[in-house]
């Protein structure tokens, strides 16, 4: 029996199916619809070619992301949720920086795996800790924060309650971005208080998502400044942005900061203990190689640096949805 190409086929193919999506958003092809359906000829507002554009149109049907009926293209609920700025579930800013950012610096993988570390000077020219990368102009920050955003408008809600955290009095979200995950628990558990500790030039952007809830936003910064009091802490897509050096002082940070039977509750990608899955944690991996000084983990790599940092009881669970959680208590 001969070996199924299909796999290979697929994979040959899937870039074009991203950066087709990708060009759509930046076209502002599903704000256009914002108002209905609309023929292409209508579309064109900005001088494309209709041709062109009609093509484009068509694929995005194929891909699910519109409709036809007749000569008339319309959203898809998918779409109409997810790929409209406006749109308060929007994933168009990480979509767009996928397109600007991530997709030149993943055209560089070969020179990653070869050297070891990020293409940020490869392919940007610019030197400097990595959120200097991702902050490089007030632009880049809103699309940067807009795009965890998107993510975690999806990954909050699960995160807070895969674990119970009823019994936490005031839990403090390190490096907290729009302060999804904290309004999340605080939506969750009334009786729990929520902050966003965060770098200055993020929190005076938290509070356009925040207002009014009851979370508090405070800036600093969580390798050179006291943590705020808590008895439970939260990271979200943090540790898998640096490396092992660095998240080893952040953990000891934390755990003396926290009160016997305090923890701390992180959110990532978890792969399986073997390394042999899943795939997205993988491609997140890379993708921390390429942007990023880290990586993506296992429940056991977790453990192990947790419990190097004192933490006694550590738990894992998968969500269903982009981030998994693990839990960390501080005992005795």
């Amino acid at each position: 029996m001969s070996a199924d190409p299909g796999p290979i086929l697929d994979l040959i193919e899937a870039f074009r199916r991203s950066k087709t999506m990708f060009a759509a958003v930046s076209l502002s092809i599903f704000d256009r619809l914002e108002n209905g359906p609309a023929p292409v000829g209508a579309l064109c507002r900005h001088g494309e070619h209709e041709d062109s554009l009609e093509r484009l149109l068509d694929a995005c049907v194929s891909l699910k992301l519109l409709t036809k009926d007749g000569e008339r293209y319309a959203n898809t609920a998918a779409a109409d949720a997810y790929l409209r700025r406006s749109s308060p579930k929007t994933m168009t800013g990480y979509i767009l920086y996928s397109n600007e950012v991530l997709w030149k610096l993943w055209a560089h993988l070969e020179d990653g795996v070869r050297e070891g570390g990020h293409r940020w000077k490869q392919v940007f020219g610019l030197e400097g800790g990595i959120f200097s990368h991702f902050y490089r102009t007030e632009e880049a920050k809103r699309e940067f924060l807009l795009g965890m955003h998107g993510f975690g408008l999806i990954s909050s809600p699960a995160v807070v309650r895969a674990f119970d955290l009823s019994g936490f009095r005031r839990m403090v979200d390190l490096g907290g971005g729009t302060g999804h995950l904290a309004m999340a628990a605080a939506e969750a558990y009334p009786a729990m208080e929520a902050a966003v500790f965060d770098l200055a030039g993020a929190i005076a952007f938290t509070g356009e998502f925040t207002e009014g809830t009851r979370v508090e936003l405070l800036a600093g910064d969580f390798f050179r400044d006291d943590l705020p009091a808590a008895d439970l802490y939260a990271v979200g897509r943090i540790l898998h942005d640096w490396s092992e050096e660095k998240i080893k002082i952040l953990l000891a940070k934390i755990y003396a900061a926290l009160p016997a039977g305090g923890a701390l509750l992180i959110a990532e990608k978890l792969m399986d203990d073997d390394l042999a899955g899943p795939v997205h944690a993988h491609m997140q991996s890379l993708n921390m190689l390429l942007c990023t000084e880290g990586r993506e983990r296992s429940l056991t790599q977790y453990s192990a640096l947790l419990r190097e940092a004192g933490f006694g009881r550590v738990e894992g669970e998968r969500t269903g949805t982009p981030l998994d959680v693990v839990l960390a208590m501080k005992v005795g």
